[in-house]
């Protein structure tokens, strides 16, 4: 069920809502950046998230194909969404870090499915051999 989330840095600077259904899965990555910033996401629409607060406040990185734009807190540095349009998965979307997600119950969290994928090998569509360091 789609339940609407609060969520936020560590510092408070950036505050954002979003409509996301815990039970239709999360994923990780073993792609570089992935790794080097544990990145446990959920994949929304752009209708489905709203940046509350932190506009001017918020730090971007792209490396790559440029087809995602990585969002962070420049003052406490956490990885808190990302933008981007991929074909594959629908055209443009937001990749919501779970736990940046301020009032999402632990048991919620724990109990969502979660989706690894290899992109180290650009091979996205299937799982890498090792999940247990995402």
């Amino acid at each position: 069920m789609t339940e609407t989330y609060h969520g936020s840095c560590h510092c408070g600077a950036v505050a954002f809502e979003a409509d996301i259904d815990l039970a239709k899965g999360t994923g990780k990555c073993n792609c570089s950046i992935c790794m080097k910033t544990r990145n446990w996401n959920a994949i929304v629409s752009p209708d489905q998230f709203r940046l509350q607060k932190g506009a001017d406040q918020l730090s971007e990185y792209r490396f790559g194909s440029d087809a995602v734009t990585y969002k962070f807190c420049p003052n406490c540095g956490v990885h808190v969404f990302s933008l981007g349009y991929l074909e594959a998965i629908g055209g443009d979307f937001v990749s919501v870090r779970v736990n940046c997600l301020d009032d999402a119950a632990p048991q919620q969290l724990a109990d969502a499915p979660v989706r690894h994928a290899d992109g180290r090998n650009d091979n996205w569509w299937n799982e890498p051999a090792i999940t247990s360091i995402l």
